[in-house]
C-alpha cells in the first residue's frame, strides 16, 4: 500500500494505492463523492457574484477581465473570461499567450468554481494556439476564489456577437467561422443596466425582458418583492409587470415583462427606482398581509430552477 495522497487515475485503472482494486471502487470512491457534492452558491465570495451568475446563465455573448492574485505569469498576456466559446472548448490559450477561460461549458463536479480554477489553471500553461481539453479536478484544488484577485474589480462587456472569439474575425475560416455565425444567427439582443449589478435587458419577440440577479436572502427576498407586489408598485412603468423569477446558483432572479418599445436604456431609470422600493421593503420586519401572502404564494408558483 502507498502512503500519502493517492493520485487520481482513470476509473478503471488499478488504484495507485496498492490494493489491487480498481480505482472506482477503491481511492476513486471518496473522491467522486467529493466532486459531485453540489456547492449552492459556486460564485460566492468572488466580486460581481452577481453577474457571475447572469453571465452563466442568461446572457449571450459577454467578456470580464480577470486578475489574477499575485498577478500574470510569464508569456500569459492577460485573462479573459467569456461566456462561451467557440466548439464549446472550456479553455483557450492564444497565439499570442492570452487566456480565454469559458464560463458556460458543463462541469464535471457539483462546484463550478473549482472546475473553472482547474480549466484556468491547465489553461495558463497550455501551449500559445491551442484549446484545452475539459477534465476532472481534483477534489482538493483550487477554486476561483483562490486564483483572482478579490480587490479587483469584475466589470462585463456585453457583446452583439461573438467576434472576440479570434483576433481577426473578418478573416475566420473552416470550423471557427462555421461555429461564430450559428452563434451569432441564435444570439439574444442583451444589455447590461449600467449601476446595477446583475441587471440585463433582453429583447424577444413581441416584448422585451428585465432579469435580474440578486443577492439578497432568498426568503427575505421574497417577502419584499411580495409587499411591493400587493402594494401595486412592482412593475417598472406603464406596460410592465413582474411576472415572476428563476432561482440560479443560489441567488434569485425576479423577471419583468417589458413593452417591446422599452429599450435598456429606457429601463435603466425605472429599474434603479424599483431598486429603491426594494431596498425599503427589505428593511421591514412586519408579519406579510394576507394580501400579501397570496402575491407571495403566486411569485413561489412561478418560480423556475435554472440550476
Amino acid at each position: 500500500m502507498t502512503n500519502g495522497e493517492v493520485p487520481v487515475v482513470g476509473a478503471r485503472e488499478p488504484c495507485p494505492c496498492g490494493s489491487g482494486r480498481r480505482y472506482k471502487a477503491c481511492h476513486g470512491r471518496s473522491a467522486a463523492q467529493a466532486a459531485t457534492e453540489l456547492v449552492r452558491r459556486p460564485f460566492e465570495g468572488l466580486p460581481g457574484e452577481c453577474d457571475w451568475v447572469a453571465l452563466r446563465e442568461l446572457v449571450p455573448a459577454a467578456t470580464v477581465e480577470l486578475t489574477l492574485k499575485g498577478g500574470l505569469p510569464q508569456g500569459v498576456p492577460s485573462v479573459t473570461l467569456a461566456t462561451v466559446l467557440p466548439m464549446a472548448w472550456p479553455a483557450l490559450r492564444r497565439d499570442n499567450g492570452a487566456v480565454l477561460l469559458g464560463l458556460q461549458n458543463d462541469t464535471a463536479s457539483g462546484d463550478i468554481s473549482r472546475d473553472l480554477a482547474d480549466t484556468l489553471q491547465r489553461a495558463l500553461t497550455a501551449e500559445p494556439g491551442t484549446p484545452v481539453a475539459a477534465a476532472r479536478a481534483g477534489a482538493d484544488g483550487p477554486r476561483l476564489q483562490d486564483l483572482l484577485d478579490l480587490d479587483a474589480p469584475f466589470e462585463p462587456v456585453v457583446h452583439t456577437g461573438f467576434e472576440f472569439w479570434v483576433e481577426d474575425a473578418d478573416n475566420a475560416s473552416g470550423e471557427v467561422a462555421a461555429s461564430l455565425e450559428r452563434a451569432n444567427a441564435a444570439a439574444i439582443p442583451t444589455a447590461r443596466l449600467a449601476g446595477l449589478e446583475g441587471a440585463y435587458w433582453c429583447e424577444a419577440p413581441g416584448k422585451n425582458h428585465l432579469r435580474w440577479v440578486m443577492s439578497h436572502p432568498e426568503e427575505k427576498l421574497l417577502d419584499a418583492l411580495a409587499r411591493l407586489h400587493a402594494a401595486g408598485t412592482s412593475a417598472l412603468g406603464e406596460g410592465t409587470r413582474l411576472v415572476g423569477s428563476f432561482r440560479a446558483h443560489g441567488l434569485v432572479v425576479p423577471v419583468w415583462d417589458l413593452p417591446s418599445q422599452m429599450g435598456a436604456e429606457e429601463a435603466a431609470g425605472p429599474a434603479a427606482a424599483f431598486g429603491e422600493r426594494l431596498a425599503g421593503a427589505l428593511a421591514s420586519d412586519a408579519p406579510l398581509t394576507p394580501e400579501e401572502r397570496r402575491a407571495r404564494s403566486g411569485l413561489t408558483n412561478r418560480q423556475v430552477t435554472l440550476s
